[in-house]
């Protein structure tokens, strides 16, 4: 079975997610989970978008590797 992956990351969605929103995000006293990352991301979402935009935008990040995405932040961080 091949995985897929995009630009070394588990999907596209974490990539676009850890590139949009985390590229250059301020790792210093890191104390963030993979859920504060998601929650981050989700309000952020909710501020700019509503009704059906809002709900594909949810449906992007409900594919999103968040763990993965906390564990590269924590090594940027190191």
């Amino acid at each position: 079975m091949k995985v897929e992956t995009y630009n070394g990351w588990t999907n596209y969605p974490t990539w676009r997610i850890a590139l949009e929103f985390f590229d250059g995000f301020d790792c210093d006293g890191w104390e963030y989970s993979a859920w504060d990352l998601e929650s981050m991301v989700a309000e952020n979402l909710a501020g700019e978008a509503q009704g059906t935009a809002l709900s594909y935008a949810l449906a992007f990040i409900n594919q999103v590797n968040w763990h993965e995405i906390a564990e590269h932040l924590k090594e940027e961080a190191a």
